[in-house]
Parts: structure tokens; C-alpha cells; sequence
């Protein structure tokens, strides 16, 4: 990692929730599977390791085994030198709306951030946890309630990073002022909202990232989320698209995350473009 900016303690627990977050080259969720729907732990790594990933952000929605998986995922991970994201789904993509709660413990967050913690303490690979969609739900996850979720995690284990999901149009400064100091990172789906959402036009990255620092200030990492995987709404994306946000995202913002992780096989142009710049990059900051 790098040095901690001048007035950052290097070895306080809020620079490491900084350092956890800044730097990320990783893909999300879409892990391969086995007939049974367990999570194939050796190929996902594989698949990582093809990608020149240093991070991978694992959903727990798919299956009742994914907690208990990732539990397993974790020591391999760490041996690869990977960073390990948690991310849960929140009451709008829980049932009645959604087949699938994120399981064990559902719809109770304290109890998720103490798991989380605890899991972080003993893996250290795990160094962030993220709820999904998290500013469409600030009924559910008020700034006490999420204050009290993020007081348990660190409580528990300090260095563990809480990076939720926030879209530009969420990005208010009424919610940057309420939710002060509980954020460690932002993970910031681009998709060109300033001037109407699409997944065609990457021309908005840098001015929209911009825009979150301002409001969350400079020491909250910004990681762009790049839509490699089709939107319901808004249509697929094509692999030039993802070069051109990935590239802006590198430049702008403090890491880049695929959404979601590609299959080689699927989806093989975009595959090649995501390994082409993860490698780039990897190398860069290795020399």
C-alpha cells in the first residue's frame, strides 16, 4: 500500500478502512457454480487470478450455503493476495419483493456487522462489507440505525470498511451530512445520470466522481462500479463502453469494480478488455 497522506495516522483503524477501499481492481458477484449451487471456489479464484484481480466483491443472495462458502473462500483468497468485499441486499430486494433474503440473518443488519466483523478478525482477506442499494432503503437504514450497525462492526474489528452502493442521483448533501463519518468508501454504479441514464456514454465519469468528493469529502474513496452486465431498464453494455468507463474510472476515482464478474466463454470481448486493463494496471502499481 501507499503511505498515509500527510495528517492520516498510517496505522490508525480509519486509514486502514481507507487503505482496505483504494486500489481496488475487482469483479462482483456472478461467481461460477456446481451442479449443487455451491459457490466452485477453485475456479472463481482461477478466474480471478486470469483477470489480474486484487479484489473480489462476494454477493450472499443466491443460495443458503453463500455465508458458509465464502467462510471457505476466505483463507484461499488470502493466500492469493486477494481483498474480499461482503455484500448483502437490502428490504427492497428482499422477499415479498425478491425470491431470496441474504442468509442466515436476513433483514438484521446489527447482527450481520457483528458476523461480518467477527469473520474479518478471523480472515483478514475480508476488508470491507457493502449493502447493496442501500440509499433506496434510508427509511430502513437511518443515519441511527446504520451509525448503530457501524458502531457493532467496529466495535469488533476497527480496520473493517463499510462501502455501500449509492447512485449519483442519491448522492445528496443532505445525505452526506446525515451519514458523516460512517461511510469508509462509496461504491458509485456509473451510468451517465447527470445527463440521463444509459449505458452508452462513459463522457460523465470523471465530472460525476468529481462531484461525489465534493460532498463526501477527500477522504472517502470513490470506487466506480462499471456495468459489464446487462440493467433491466437500461440494456447492455457493449466492450467498448467498458473500456472507455473503466479508463475514466482509473483516472477519476479511487478503484473500479465490474459489475458483475465475466465469464470468459459468455462474454469473451468484454472479459478480454476487463484482463487487458486489471493487467495494465496490476503491473503498473507492482513496478
Amino acid at each position: 500500500g501507499c503511505a498515509a497522506p500527510p495528517g492520516r495516522d498510517a496505522g490508525s483503524p480509519q486509514e486502514a478502512r481507507r487503505q482496505a477501499v483504494a486500489g481496488v481492481l475487482g469483479t462482483y458477484d456472478a461467481a461460477p457454480r456446481g451442479p449443487d449451487g455451491r459457490v466452485d471456489i477453485e475456479r472463481l479464484l482461477r478466474e480471478l487470478g486470469e483477470l489480474a484481480a486484487n479484489s473480489y466483491n462476494w454477493l450472499i443472495w443466491h443460495a443458503e450455503t453463500d455465508w458458509e462458502d465464502l467462510q471457505r473462500f476466505l483463507p484461499q483468497a488470502r493466500r492469493q493476495g486477494l481483498r474480499v468485499w461482503v455484500t448483502l441486499v437490502p428490504p427492497s430486494e428482499s422477499p415479498p419483493a425478491t425470491k431470496w433474503y441474504s442468509e442466515p440473518f436476513r433483514l438484521d443488519y446489527e447482527r450481520w456487522a457483528e458476523e461480518i466483523a467477527r469473520l474479518a478478525a478471523r480472515e483478514p482477506a475480508l476488508v470491507a462489507w457493502s449493502i447493496d442499494d442501500f440509499a433506496h432503503n434510508l427509511d430502513f437504514y437511518t443515519p441511527r440505525r446504520t451509525a448503530g450497525m457501524i458502531g457493532r462492526a467496529r466495535a469488533i474489528h476497527p480496520p473493517l470498511a463499510f462501502v455501500p452502493c449509492i447512485y449519483y442521483r442519491q448522492a445528496t448533501a443532505e445525505l452526506a451530512r446525515d451519514y458523516r463519518g460512517l461511510f469508509d468508501g462509496v461504491l458509485f454504479p456509473y451510468r451517465h445520470e447527470s445527463g440521463g441514464a444509459n449505458l452508452t456514454d462513459a463522457s460523465r465519469v470523471g465530472a460525476e466522481v468529481a462531484g461525489l468528493r465534493e460532498l463526501f469529502g477527500p477522504d472517502v474513496p470513490i470506487v466506480v462500479d462499471v456495468y459489464a452486465t446487462r440493467h433491466s431498464r437500461l440494456g447492455d453494455s457493449t466492450p467498448q463502453y467498458v473500456r472507455e468507463v473503466m479508463l475514466a474510472a482509473r483516472t477519476a476515482a479511487d478503484g473500479v469494480m465490474i459489475y458483475c464478474h465475466q465469464d470468459r466463454d459468455a462474454s469473451p470481448d468484454k472479459h478480454a478488455v476487463i484482463a487487458e486493463l486489471f493487467g495494465r494496471w496490476a503491473g503498473a502499481s507492482s513496478r
